[in-house]
């Protein structure tokens, strides 16, 4: 796979089900990103979906929070903060179930107040 890596149209396609399934945008870009390499940086992210440091940075806090996605410090020689390395810690196809799960979770919750609602009406 080469240094650098774009979202190329399919990879768009992908996003924009993502944010339809409920998945913010950033996290979208920035999960489809993270299935191109196996192992990749925030300033590879950065340039790949065109997000700014700060943005990728909120995505990587969720995604990790959610144990989707795993960071790995790497050691640079000099001064200066160290470089993150990250890669997916669960394949698209599980993060996907997780997404069914929940949105069927929601949908279930609100198919229960509506009942409850229609009782209040009577």
């Amino acid at each position: 796979m080469p240094k650098e890596t774009k979202l190329v149209t399919k990879d768009h396609t992908l996003v924009d089900l993502l944010i339809e399934a409920g998945v913010p945008k950033n996290i979208a870009k920035t999960l489809v990103c993270l299935t191109k390499k196996e192992e990749t940086t925030s300033v590879e992210i950065e340039k790949a979906t065109g997000l700014r440091q700060p943005e990728v940075s909120i995505a990587m806090q969720n995604l990790r929070k959610r144990k989707w996605v795993e960071k790995r410090d790497i050691k640079k020689e000099g001064k200066g903060r160290p470089v993150h390395s990250y890669q997916l810690s669960l394949s698209l196809e599980e993060i996907v179930n997780v997404l069914e799960k929940d949105a069927k979770a929601k949908i279930a919750k609100i198919e229960q107040n509506i009942t409850q609602i229609r009782r209040h009406l009577k």
